[in-house]
Parts: C-alpha cells; sequence; structure tokens
C-alpha cells in the first residue's frame, strides 16, 4: 500500500457517512424548529430530547467498541448500527408529539451508538499511523459534506412544498438505504483482525492498559463538549432573531461547509505539526463563536458564529479522534473510543439539558456566554498541561 495514499476502506467509510449524514440533516436541520412551531415543545423540551439521543449514543458506543474488540471484528457492527438507524427514519414524517420524535431519535442514537467506536476503530486499523489525522479529516470531510447538503434538500424541498416538513422527513429515508450496501460491497477488514480478539475488555485490568495520555485527552474533551451543546441552539437562535422556518436550515448549511471544508487540511496539518496548537485555536473559535451568539441581532451575525463554529469542528473532531487513536493499545482500539464517546456523550447531556433549562429561564444570550466559560476553562487547561 502506497503510504501516502488513504485506503479505499477509509474512502467507502466516509462516502457511508456522507449519505447517512444527508439523511439525518435532512431532518435535524428542520427538527428543532418542527418541534417548536408544530408540535408546541419548548428550548427545554428540545435540549432534554437532543441530549438524551447524545448520550443514548454514547451509552451504546462503548459496548460495541468493546464487542468490536473481543471478537476482533468491527464490520458486523456496522452494517447493525447503520441498518438500524435506516429503519428508524420513516418515524420522523410520522410523529405526532414530542414524544414520537424522542423515542425515534433514542432509537436511531442507538444505530449511531452500535456503529460509531467500531467504525472509529476501524479507520484506525486501516490507516497507517502517518496518514491517520489525514483519514479522519476525510471521514470527517465526508460526513460533513453530508451535513452540507442535507439542508440544501432540506431548504430547497420546504422552500417548493410551503413548509411541508414531512415531506422532506420523507424523502430523507432515501440516502439512509443506500448505506447498507456501501458497506457490504466497499468495506473490507483487514488480515488479522480476529486473532487480536481477547477477553471481554470491559473490566478493570483491561482498562488500566489504557495510557495516562488517553485519559488526559478524555478528561479535555469532555470539558470542551460541556461548552459544545447541541447545534439545535444554533437553529433556535437564527429563528430566534427572525430567519423564517424555511430559511432556518441554512444556518446548518454555513456552519457545515465550513467543517467540511477544514476537516480534511486540518487533519494533514495535524499530521505534519504540533497538535496542541492546532486544538487551541480550534477552542479558540468556539470561544468566538458563542459571544458572537450570545450578542447576535441579526441573522448575518448569527451566521457569522455557525461558521466560526463549524471551524472549531474541523479543527478539534478528527484531530481528537486521532489522539485517541494514537494512544490506546490496537488491541484495545473500540474500548477507548467507546469510553471517549461515553464521557463526551454524557457530557454532551448535561451540556444540551443546562443550555436548554438557560435559554428557556435566562434567554438565548445566557446559553451562549456559558458556552464560552466552559470553552475558555478548557483552553487554559490546554495551555498549562505539560508539553509533550
Amino acid at each position: 500500500m502506497n503510504d501516502r495514499k488513504l485506503p479505499s476502506g477509509v474512502v467507502a467509510l466516509g462516502l457511508v457517512s456522507l449519505f447517512m449524514d444527508i439523511s439525518s440533516e435532512m431532518i435535524h436541520s428542520l427538527l428543532p424548529v418542527f418541534l417548536v412551531t408544530v408540535l408546541g415543545a419548548n428550548a427545554l423540551s428540545v435540549g432534554v430530547i437532543e441530549g438524551v439521543a447524545e448520550a443514548t449514543a454514547a451509552f451504546a458506543k462503548v459496548f460495541s467498541g468493546a464487542v468490536s474488540d473481543w471478537i476482533g471484528r468491527r464490520k458486523p457492527l456496522l452494517l447493525l448500527g447503520y441498518g438500524l438507524a435506516a429503519l428508524t427514519k420513516p418515524l420522523f414524517p410520522l410523529a405526532a408529539g414530542a414524544g414520537t420524535v424522542l423515542l425515534a431519535r433514542f432509537i436511531d442514537r442507538i444505530g449511531k451508538g452500535i456503529r460509531g467506536a467500531p467504525r472509529d476503530a476501524l479507520v484506525a486499523d486501516l490507516s497507517p499511523p502517518a496518514l491517520r489525522g489525514a483519514a479522519y479529516g476525510l471521514r470527517q470531510a465526508l460526513d460533513t459534506a453530508g451535513a452540507v447538503v442535507g439542508p440544501l434538500l432540506a431548504l430547497a424541498i420546504m422552500a417548493a412544498s410551503a413548509d411541508n416538513f414531512r415531506l422532506v422527513f420523507w424523502v430523507a429515508v432515501i440516502p439512509a438505504f443506500l448505506c447498507v450496501p456501501l458497506i457490504v460491497f466497499g468495506v473490507r477488514e483487514p488480515m488479522g483482525r480476529r486473532a487480536a480478539a481477547r477477553r471481554f475488555p470491559i473490566r478493570r485490568s483491561e482498562l488500566k492498559r489504557l495510557p495516562v495520555r488517553f485519559w488526559q485527552v478524555t478528561v479535555f474533551a469532555l470539558v470542551l463538549t460541556l461548552a459544545r451543546f447541541s447545534e439545535a441552539f444554533l437553529l433556535l437562535r437564527a429563528e430566534n432573531v427572525g430567519l423564517g422556518i424555511t430559511w432556518v436550515p441554512a444556518i446548518m448549511i454555513v456552519m457545515n461547509l465550513v467543517y467540511a471544508a477544514s476537516a480534511y487540511p486540518l487533519g494533514r496539518l495535524a499530521d505534519r505539526r504540533h497538535r496542541g496548537s492546532l486544538l487551541a485555536a480550534g477552542v479558540g473559535c468556539i470561544i468566538a463563536a458563542d459571544l458572537i451568539l450570545a450578542l447576535a441581532g441579526n441573522v448575518w451575525l448569527v451566521g457569522a458564529g455557525a461558521a466560526l463554529w463549524g471551524l472549531h469542528m474541523g479543527a478539534t473532531q478528527g484531530l481528537l479522534s486521532a489522539l485517541v487513536a494514537d494512544a490506546a493499545p490496537a488491541d484495545l482500539r473500540g474500548t477507548a473510543f467507546g469510553v471517549f464517546n461515553l464521557v463526551t456523550g454524557v457530557a454532551l447531556l448535561a451540556a444540551s439539558v443546562i443550555a436548554g433549562w438557560l435559554w428557556t429561564v435566562f434567554g438565548p444570550a445566557a446559553t451562549f456566554h456559558a458556552g464560552a466559560a466552559l470553552a475558555t476553562a478548557a483552553l487554559v487547561g490546554l495551555l498549562a498541561r505539560p508539553r509533550a
């Protein structure tokens, strides 16, 4: 294999992420506004639904990652996770109340949790160490390209159908079902994975093998995730300053265009430069985004905040995955990603619920000021650490 060329399996995994994200973001770019304006929910309900959904995915990831290490196989779990997510998509257009949306998000995120850690571990299994930043960057870039195309399609259908939310949700079913054949025919696990299987790794003796460096990355990501609550609040902020419902998905388009455009080049940069500096720059972006969103009085400022939010994601998300992959022993990668995603998922649950409560009680500005304060704490901790 050419060590400067990414393996075809990594590209196939990126395409799977692309199609699933087109489907998911067609729904999620409208879901908060659908909940508030059609189903009568409030911002706190949106925060609870988003937080519970992501925490569910996080709990599933820790077990699926460990199972993939235990059985020495990742692909069957990918098929199960993506297949389950595809089967739950029709629940969204059928929803008649917030409870149905919560159920749909819950089941959908179980699918995400089943596939998440094994997929991230498989990217590391397939990629040479010198290209891991680029590999995770490419997967994030294609994933986020789907998060651009999805809201664009949602916006176009909403404009053409006089704001028919349910029609958008039905169309979103189609790309989700394309993921399974892509995995079946496009992804091959590396030889020798089955031989690496050990006893079930969720036990103290196995977790003690995860090095201090892994736990440092995890604690940093926990604090940063507390500052980065659900992007649903970006959409609510846009609607709050007067953006018409038809055009609310444009905010996700702006954020994800920046995210998609920056993830791969910043991933390649992380393979060549000091990673701590890139992480610090990414945290600086989320602080600036939160401050702009707190003070925003018009759609243009919300768009600027969303763009900085996307740049933060491009600088940090793939890099954090690469740091986890580098720190974990090869036979515990699935478990390591599961633990990492569990910690950050619980943090996202807390962050989203707190953000919804702050929004409901004190208003939008308080939500984003709190995010800026927590991100500043993460930046101080990063800058104060001993330099490796």
